[in-house]
């Protein structure tokens, strides 16, 4: 049951300001342009200076790589308590060819209630979330103890390495609890699947197009490789089963290129190599370790078969599998919330990818609910949107939750 004084609280949460809050974020280009050297430093910018404002706090800005930079900002409520971290990222993925965007991708427009733009969901909008609850709270100076922290960090969608930077530096060090507002339509994610990053790489002989027997095509060695691999991921889906949360294994290869980086690609010359990057993504039933050595054991058996065949993996990037009990203090309370907020059932399920919750919880052993507004499988699309109602459905879930876990009961 919410009580007059929690009502009070939510009731600072102004649906119109969370929304023109959104926009400007969404406004904000950050998408990582290595060629023109944009990175997050704007969006970086213009929180600092909502946070000096609104928060009346000196945020925390660190420099993780040149231009590129997390911002961290504690409340304090002067009692001994838990301390609740709200975790987000300041970049988003390329929009990609722009004539494919029926709205601009970086205009934030609202229409038939929804928020339009790159990053409007993925996660401009869970920004915005957690700077309304911090205000909430930092404004409301009695019902709770403990700290408020907000963790904004760089590169989530890249190798990680704000969160990374983050959890070296000490700030993770005395969390108790981490709530992470990335697009799950508001559904409770207690699981997040693991990802392996690899590079595929083939070495052939360079050849005239017109005599290819005179060298060794990389590139038909690679496609042996893609088989090989899509075979072994029908075999992990029917050994594994669906997961209730996480659903189906998979092993994706996103780029492929002959000649590799930095060699000129002509029509009448077969290249010298090839390589490909491959994004698996795991689920509770596999071991990583175990994926790892079966992918090695299929290139040798590729190579037993082949004299010419000369094929290595690199494994660049290792998260694991985390998830956290229905049972965890944070879990529940905001299942209770979601009830109250909302008058639906919580909706429990598990975050298709990963997360900066998967390091917080791998490395720091830190319960992360996964929980924010957005479509599921709209992140990174096109056209990409995030439904007012369901954003400020959010910020008022986020402000309650926030409250209770950080109550003088708690």
């Amino acid at each position: 049951m919410i009580s007059a004084e929690e009502r009070h609280l939510l009731s600072s949460v102004d649906r119109g300001e969370l929304v023109r809050l959104t926009q400007d974020l969404v406004r904000i280009d950050s998408v990582i342009r290595p060629e023109t050297g944009e990175t997050e430093r704007n969006v970086v910018a213009y929180l600092a200076d909502w946070i000096r404002r609104e928060l009346s706090i000196e945020p925390l800005i660190e420099q993780v790589v040149e231009g590129r930079e997390n911002i961290i900002v504690t409340i304090d409520s002067g009692r001994p308590g838990p301390c609740l971290m709200i975790e987000g990222h300041t970049d988003v993925v390329s929009e990609g060819s722009r004539d494919r965007w029926r709205r601009d991708p970086f205009g934030g427009e609202v229409i038939d209630g929804r928020l339009y733009g790159r990053g409007s969901c993925d996660m401009k909008a869970g920004l915005a979330v957690a700077l309304m609850t911090a205000r909430s709270l930092a404004r409301a100076n009695t019902g709770w103890c403990g700290r408020m922290r907000l963790g904004f960090v760089c590169d989530e969608e890249g190798m990680m390495i704000g969160i990374k930077h983050y959890i070296r530096a000490g700030h993770a060090d005395d969390v108790t609890a981490c709530l992470v507002p990335e697009p799950e339509e508001n559904n409770l994610c207690i699981s997040m699947k693991g990802a392996i990053r690899a590079i595929v790489r083939v070495q052939g002989r360079m050849a005239h197009g017109a005599m290819p027997l005179s060298g060794v095509n990389p590139n038909t060695r690679l496609a042996r490789i893609i088989l090989a691999f899509e075979k072994y991921e029908a075999e992990e889906k029917a050994r594994c089963g669906r997961d209730p949360f996480l659903g189906l294994p998979s092993v994706t290869f996103t780029v492929l290129r002959s000649p590799t980086a930095g060699s000129p690609a002509q029509l009448n010359v077969m290249p010298g190599e090839a390589e490909a990057y491959v994004d698996i993504r795991t689920t509770l039933a596999q071991s990583h370790e175990q994926v790892r050595e079966d992918l090695r054991g299929i290139l040798r058996l590729l190579a037993s078969v082949d004299p010419d065949f000369h094929a290595d993996i690199e494994f660049i990037e290792d998260r694991p599998v985390v998830g956290i009990t229905k049972d965890e203090p944070i879990a529940g309370i905001s299942a209770e919330v979601f009830q109250e907020i909302t008058g639906r059932a919580p909706v429990w399920n598990g975050v298709p990818g990963a997360t900066d919750g998967t390091f917080l919880s791998s490395i720091k052993g830190i319960p992360c609910l996964v929980n924010g507004p957005g479509p599921r499988h709209m992140p990174h699309q096109v056209d990409e949107y995030v439904e007012v109602d369901q954003l400020f459905e959010a910020a008022n879930i986020y402000v309650l939750t926030a409250k209770r876990f950080l109550s003088l009961k708690s």
